[in-house]
């Protein structure tokens, strides 16, 4: 299974990350050991959303369409 998470920093509450992992528990893990340069200044976070893929090109794509500008607009209305 690949998985595509959002997580929000408990530090600055209006910053939200999202990824894509095989192993979504290591994962924020490592997002909560400074393992990530992108989310190491705004630790600690926590799994806001998670969903599951069996496809892991479907993964990245919808990984992708959350980063962009519509797909952002999605999130903070739909998901978070």
């Amino acid at each position: 299974m690949y998985f595509v998470y959002i997580i929000k920093s408990q530090k600055t509450p209006d910053t939200f990350y999202v990824g894509y992992t095989l192993n979504i528990i290591s994962r924020l893990e490592n997002h909560n050991t400074g393992g990530s340069v992108y989310t190491a200044l705004d630790r600690p976070w926590e799994l806001v959303w998670a969903c599951s893929f069996n496809d892991k090109i479907k993964a990245i794509d919808f990984e992708r369409y959350l980063k962009s500008h519509s797909g952002r607009a999605f999130m903070q209305k739909r998901l978070v």
